[in-house]
């Protein structure tokens, strides 16, 4: 019987891994299918504190992950498929391919991935014109050129904090009417910085040897048109991990971890930290932060006692 699992690997679930460590609780890793999560697949992060220079993205969760190795923590390439519930009130997580793990308390930090459009050159670009992350990728479009697709308040809050510093945002929507409250399209509409494109979709993408370059556009009018950018942000939602823990614990309507009392869920031994619960902030530093909390709360859990 281990005293805990930890299922995801990225920032949540490598400082939740750290933590566990040094309480020498001898937790495991569950890396999944990413071994960590979104952050290997971006280029330079430069909001992670300490870092002047910026830092990549690979590096950093390869760092996280020796620091966890060092003082402990066992890394495994699994791949949840469901957690049962036993009558002692413990559980057992079932993998494809390896074998059951019983465990006291569980710390699930699988993350949520952001939907993107089904662009041809997707994958290629990502990182060198395309992003899914304003706050995190925006200061990078300095006085240039950029463009937003979504008709949500995502879309919109990208847009605004986009405008703070591009020279000039164009937001796309695919329909004539926005899904955004009406609060936050009457703050797009009163920005100078960012022009509306509606009943317009995002094609495909111009791009040469340093990246994007523009965006193809189709109107439903079927005419099709360039748009020469430097960026492309698709806000159009994001999806938490958790088919594995429906009919488990409690979600959202849009499948995010509910949580209670810091980062508990409504099943006792259950923790969730970082993406896959938090619908709001999305960042690394918040799910570092958030993973460094369900490690502190499961050590308590595990010894007994309220935290």
């Amino acid at each position: 019987m281990e005293k805990i699992v930890i299922i995801g690997s990225g920032p949540a679930g490598y400082t939740a891994a750290i933590y566990c460590a040094r309480a020498a609780l001898s937790p495991i890793v569950l890396c999944g299918l990413q071994p960590g999560g979104q952050l290997t697949t971006t280029t330079v992060i430069e909001n992670w504190p300490g870092f002047v220079e910026g830092i990549d993205g690979t590096k950093l969760m390869q760092d996280m992950r020796a620091q966890a190795e060092k003082i402990g923590t066992r890394m495994l390439a699994g791949t949840v498929t469901k957690i049962e519930l036993t009558k002692d009130k413990t559980f057992l997580i079932k993998q494809d391919d390896e074998p059951d793990i019983a465990t006291q308390a569980i710390i699930v930090a699988t993350g949520a991935f952001a939907l993107t459009l089904p662009l041809p050159n997707k994958d290629k670009l990502m990182g060198y014109g395309l992003s899914t992350c304003a706050t995190c990728d925006g200061f990078f479009y300095r006085n240039k050129k950029v463009a937003v697709v979504g008709g949500g308040d995502s879309a919109m809050e990208e847009a605004m904090y986009l405008s703070k510093s591009a020279s000039e945002v164009t937001l796309i929507h695919r329909s004539e009417k926005f899904r955004a409250s009406k609060a936050m399209q009457e703050r797009v509409l009163k920005n100078s910085k960012i022009k509306l494109v509606l009943n317009t979709e995002v094609v495909d993408t111009v791009s040469d040897e340093r990246g994007l370059t523009g965006i193809v556009l189709k109107e439903k009018a079927e005419r099709t048109d360039t748009l020469p950018v430097d960026g492309l942000f698709m806000a159009i939602g994001h999806h938490p991990n958790t088919e594995f823990l429906k009919g488990l614990i409690a979600l959202d309507d849009k499948g995010y971890i509910l949580t209670n009392n810091g980062t508990h869920t409504n099943v006792p031994g259950i923790f969730a930290a970082g993406d896959v619960e938090d619908k709001v902030f999305r960042q690394a530093i918040t799910a570092a932060g958030r993973g460094c909390a369900a490690a502190m709360q499961a050590e308590k859990y595990i010894e007994g006692m309220e935290f």
